[in-house]
């Protein structure tokens, strides 16, 4: 009966296999570009616009100081 070892062997396979994927997943850092990427806060799209030119000086500012609530 040599079909039990062989089963045994894939499935000692499988098994590997899974936890292989298992730790790759959760052993994946955070910042790595394109995965599991921080939600930018207000704050941040604010800076992001004003260094893209989008809003002027004092705009940013203005919306500053309406987000810090000051």
């Amino acid at each position: 009966m040599h079909y039990g070892h062989h089963f045994w062997g894939m499935h000692f396979f499988w098994w590997i296999f899974w936890i292989i994927i298992l730790i790759w997943i959760f052993a994946t850092p955070y910042n790595l570009p394109g995965h599991r990427t921080k939600t930018e806060t207000p704050l941040d799209i604010l800076k992001k616009r004003f260094a893209q030119g989008e809003i002027t000086k004092e705009d940013f500012e203005e919306k500053k100081k309406f987000l810090e609530g000051n």
